[in-house]
């Protein structure tokens, strides 16, 4: 018989078995389904950890200001300023590998001001590389260029969702806001950018959309800020391709603290260590989930090698005719191994499919980001072919073994 022979054979025979087929697959369907949605919840995890090193800048170093309350405030200022341009001057004297920089200053403003609206916007004081550090693009008009900047101009960039909520869907570039007391001019507006999650690795993720950016400059020169309030809130720094970015951050770090009186009022956030550790502890999930997942095939395994032991013992005098009639023993081999396979394939489909619908309902109902990967689906395929031919062997080899004689004798 040929393969195709043997497969429609081995169908027929499970057809006419239907509820003991269903039973038999079950562990085949729970584990595929296992591993088809457990590695779709651990490649979303990764989708939405690049996305948040994507805000944040994979090559890049953000040093923080340390937040603290004004008793420890009040203390520190006997040594340290806090975060200033100062030390984003001697950063970049030191630190050789560090290629762009920029300064950011959130004003206090209770809300940004147009002729046709307002806006709860966050009010950013940015150097021009920020933009670019923190891969924002510019959909209409233009970024505020470095004559203004150093010349103090009150222009401002607004946030895809800022210029919605300020000037409807009329364009803004021309047009005035206004920051508290003080008017700027809109030069451009940025594209959209969607954070998915408000925090990654413990780090606070934040999306420009309902930001408005001033020139840095202009930020410290015409609005006040508290007394014990540092110069800046954040520097953020880029590293030339090739360097180490832990060894600049190493150096970030002592430049920094010498420059603070010896004191460390300030944090480093790495994007790439981040990611290395968000990796890390994906990988842990995915190699534990998919462990369980293995043991319920396992058990689908033996499941199957149960019910084709008792097939074989209930068709013992079937396989004594067709071995009286001419087969051979690879024929009755094939036989049985082609049914178990055949249950380890079904099922396997059966499991990607709820494997699909699971990843698709933590999707709706948790919110989160689930990726149905073709790795995950040949995976979860391939160990179930597996499980088939292991667990089919030995009751298809017993099979074969039947004295043909005996056989046709078994009632």
């Amino acid at each position: 018989m040929t393969l195709r022979e043997h497969l429609r054979a081995a169908g027929s025979d499970l057809r006419r078995h239907g509820l003991r087929t269903l039973l038999t697959m079950l562990g085949i369907i729970f584990g595929v389904g296992a591993v088809v949605s457990m590695l779709s919840i651990g490649a979303g995890a990764q989708a939405q950890a690049l996305e948040a090193i994507d805000s944040l800048g994979l090559r890049n170093i953000i040093v923080r200001d340390k937040e603290l309350d004004q008793q420890e405030r009040f203390t520190l200022r006997e040594r340290s300023l806090g975060l200033a341009l100062s030390d984003l001057e001697g950063i970049r004297r030191v630190a050789t590998d560090v290629i762009a920089a920029s300064a950011r200053k959130e004003v206090r403003s209770d809300r940004v001001l147009s002729s046709g609206g307002r806006s709860e916007a966050r009010v950013l004081g940015v150097g021009r590389e920020h933009f670019e550090l923190m891969g924002l693009r510019v959909g209409r008009g233009s970024l505020f260029d470095p004559d203004e900047e150093a010349s103090f101009r009150r222009v401002a960039v607004l946030g895809d969702k800022a210029a919605r909520e300020l000037f409807s869907y009329r364009d803004p570039v021309g047009e005035a806001v206004k920051v508290g007391e003080v008017w700027f001019t809109v030069v451009g507006v940025l594209t959209p950018q969607a954070v998915s999650q408000e925090s990654f690795e413990g780090v606070e993720l934040e999306s420009s959309d309902l930001s408005v950016f001033i020139p840095i400059t202009t930020a410290l020169k015409v609005f006040d800020r508290g007394v014990l309030d540092s110069e800046l809130d954040e520097i953020v720094l880029q590293v030339e391709q090739g360097a180490s970015i832990g060894s600049t951050a190493v150096l970030v770090s002592s430049i920094l603290t010498g420059l603070h009186g010896g004191e460390t009022d300030f944090t480093l956030v790495v994007p790439e260590e981040l990611l290395a550790q968000s990796q890390r502890t994906r990988r842990i999930f995915n190699v534990v989930m998919v462990g369980i997942a293995g043991i319920s095939l396992l058990v689908g395994g033996i499941g199957i090698m149960n019910i084709m032991l008792a097939s074989v013992l209930e068709r013992t005098r079937e396989i004594g005719i067709r071995r009286a009639m001419g087969a051979r023993q690879v024929d009755i081999r094939y036989q049985f191994l082609s049914e178990a396979v055949l249950i380890s394939v079904l099922g396997g489909l059966i499991g990607v499919a709820m494997g699909f619908s699971i990843a698709w309902a933590v999707a709706l109902y948790s919110n989160w980001t689930t990726v149905v990967t073709g790795f995950s689906v040949a995976l979860s395929l391939g160990f179930a072919v597996v499980i088939g031919l292991v667990f089919g062997t030995y009751p298809a080899v017993n099979a074969a073994k039947l004295d043909p004689i005996e056989a046709l004798r078994y009632e």
